[in-house]
This record gives structure tokens, sequence and C-alpha cells, in this order.
């Protein structure tokens, strides 16, 4: 096969690429080049894509003798991951942009222009492993037997499993993707694979954060883009406690850097419970608040053959709503409709509330169906901190089902 491999400058795409080669793939290795600053460097293990991580691929495509070149998508970048990031944040909600960039940068537009260059799939250094297996189809015996389906599946490797942030590739652009690192177990494993290589990158240090607030600062970066808009810190009774420079900089869940003028009648911590943006305020309340036990998902993405072997609708899960959080046991459905009003009945817990006595739009019944979404109700341990914006990801064992993007979370009411 010809494939195009993604080399971000680390030892993880490097590896894949040269795993790629070895397999007898016709390789040609690319770099995204996708900061506006041709001269941003590194700081430390914060940032990628930098001038410097540019160099480091082109010196692992020497070593593994196959063409490199680098494509700039830093309008595109732009445009999408870090625009999504910036209104997301400006809209109370928590964006995940490693997210987006895999949604709309590594799986889109790479994808799509490789996919024209003639390019079969795209390597890149990802933690996850793609299982094909063929499926009984309804109708196999009238359409002529079974059909292949092409799974995501989490990597054995826990501490660096990345199978949260591709799922919403989906299984169509997946079909046209490998992840050579799926088997490795360990990522010393990995870099003794690139030392074994002669591959200068075998120590580098992992990138962490945000690849494009390479100082860590994430409040300042969105200070200097969408300025400061001074407003009031309330308690859930709504007396003002505190004041903030932009509602925007906070998100469900947070604790640290509320500067609030005076403690808690109880004197215990208190923690971001909502952010409106419409008001410009910031509501913090006690750590109970935080625990939700449903969530509404909209954007729903389901992988092949996951719903036609749930007919009954709701069927037993697990999900993870954070890169490398715990996964917890959850009954979830598909459903169609807006979801994001969820809850606006009972709201108080984090992000939302419960929804109307009826049931009205926490089904779809009564709501303008806008797209696929799904509900959730969690069947352990509530989870804490769950906010709008954040992807929630399907899994059942190590298989990814689903994926959508949390409209709403709350706490159930307590049984009478």
């Amino acid at each position: 096969m010809r494939v195009l491999a993604a080399m971000s400058g680390g030892v993880d795409s490097a590896v894949a690429a040269a795993l790629a080669v070895e397999a007898g793939h016709d390789v040609v290795g690319v770099h995204m080049a996708l900061s506006r600053n041709r001269d941003q460097f590194r700081s430390g293990s914060r940032g990628c894509c930098s001038i410097e991580d540019a160099g480091d691929a082109r010196r692992a495509a020497d070593v593994l003798g196959i063409p490199y070149y680098v494509w700039d998508l830093s309008e595109r970048f732009e445009d999408t991951v870090v625009a999504d990031f910036l209104s997301e944040y400006e809209a109370g909600r928590t964006p995940n942009p490693c997210v987006r960039c895999n949604e709309h940068i590594k799986f889109e537009a790479l994808l799509d222009k490789a996919t024209a260059l003639g390019f079969d799939a795209v390597a890149t250094g990802h933690y996850a492993q793609i299982v094909t297996r063929e499926v009984a189809a309804p109708g196999t015996e009238a359409d002529g037997g079974p059909r292949t389906v092409r799974e995501l599946h989490r990597s054995p490797n826990d501490a660096k499993d990345q199978s949260y942030v591709l799922a919403v590739a989906g299984p169509d652009r997946l079909a046209r993707a490998m992840f050579p690192l799926g088997a490795f177990a360990s990522k010393d494993e990995v870099r003794a694979e690139a030392a074994r290589r002669g591959l200068s990158v075998s120590a580098k240090p992992d990138s962490y954060d945000i690849c494009f607030v390479a100082d860590g600062d994430t409040r300042g970066f969105l200070q200097s883009r969408l300025g400061s808009r001074p407003g009031e810190v309330v308690d859930v009774d709504g007396e003002v406690v505190g004041a903030h420079d932009g509602a925007y900089a906070f998100t469900v869940g947070q604790r640290r850097g509320l500067a609030l003028g005076r403690p808690a009648a109880d004197g215990k911590a208190r923690y971001v419970v909502d952010v409106q943006p419409a008001t410009n305020t910031v509501v913090v309340g006690p750590a109970e608040l935080l625990s939700v036990d449903r969530i509404a998902g909209e954007k729903a993405l389901w992988f092949d053959g996951v719903l036609e072997h749930e007919p009954d609708g709701w069927f037993d899960a697990e999900v993870q709503v954070r890169a490398h959080g715990a996964p917890v046991p959850a009954r979830v459905r598909a459903v169609a409709g807006d979801v994001s009003g969820a809850g606006a009945a009972d709201a108080g817990a984090a992000g939302g509330g419960a929804p109307g006595a009826d049931g009205s739009g926490a089904d779809g019944s009564g709501a303008d169906a806008v797209g696929p979404a799904m509900e959730i109700e969690l069947t352990g341990t509530p989870l804490r901190g769950v906010a709008p914006g954040q992807s929630v990801v399907v899994y059942r064992g190590t298989r990814v089902l689903g994926q959508a993007t949390v409209a709403r979370a709350w706490r159930a009411p307590a049984e009478r």
C-alpha cells in the first residue's frame, strides 16, 4: 500500500513510520505545520509542531530513507481547532482541542489530501488498535454472507491509550488509518525500538498540554484573544462572593484560581458548578453539586454494527469523559433530537439538571430532530465535574462503540 506517515517530530510517529516501512509499504513522511508563527519553539515539553519538531521529523525520515514533506495546515488549524477552542470557552463550555485536531486536521484535512494524492492510508503514532472481523449482517442469506467490520479498540498501554480522542474520527475515516503502535504495551518499548533503529528522537520528552498554548497559560491565552470581561462570581443562592476578568476562563469542576472574597459558611472548598456566558457570571458551590449520574450527548457517532445489535434501545456499556479518565458502568441508548436543553426543569447540578417530569426533551419527543444524540445513565459511581463540551466515549471492554459531545449533565432526583 501507499502510506502517508504523519510525522510530528516525536518518537511515537517516527517509530510508526519505521514499522510501516518494515511492513513493506511505500511510505512518504509528512510533517504538519500547524502554527502561524514559523519561529515558534518548544518550552520544555510543552507545545508541538514547532520548527524544532519539523527538523526532528526530517532527520527521522532521512534515517528511514523515505521522502519527506512539510504541509502547511496552519490556516485550517486556526480556523477549526483554535476557533472551536475559543468559541466553546466563550459559550461556557469545555472543549478538548486534541479531539478537534483529530476530527478536523489528522482525519479530515490530512486524510482527504492524502486520498486525493493516491495514498491508501495514513499512519500515525497514536496508541490504539484497529481490529477487523467478520460479522453476520441482517439479511445475511439474501445478501450473500457476512460483512467486514473495523473496530477501534484501546491500546494495551493503559497510560498512553488514545482511543478516547480517536473515537470522533468515526468508522469511515478510521478505515483509511493505520496505528502501527497498537500492540505496544509501554512507551519504553517504543523508545527501545527507536534507539535500535538509530532514530535520534528515542529519548525526546513527550509533549503535553495544549499544543498552541506552549507556555501552559490557558487563561492568559484566552484573555489575549477574547479580551478582559469583568463580571461576578456568585454562590448557588445568588450572593456575590468574588469577581473575575472573564467567565470564559472558568470550567465546571474548577477549584483553583477563583479568588473568592470570603469563605463558605461551612468552611468547605467551593468549585465552579456553572458558567453563564449570557450574564458573564460564574457560579460556585459545594463539591456535592458536581456529582452527576445522567448525561445527554449531542452530535453522536456510532461505530459500524453497534446499534443493529442493540435492538431494545438501552444497552450496558462503560463511558469515559476524559482522555485518561476511568471508564464507569452505564446504560446507554441512541436517540434523535435536540438534547441540549435536557434537564432544564431541574437545573442545579453540574452543567444542567434532570429531565422534565414528562420526559420531554430527554428522548427526542417534543423536540425537533437535529441529529443523532445519546442518553447515558450511570449505573455505578457518579462522575464528578462533567462539563458541556467534553467528549463522552462509549466502550464495551476495550472496544469503542460510539462518541458524543456532552450537552448536559445532571443528578437524577432522589426517590421519595
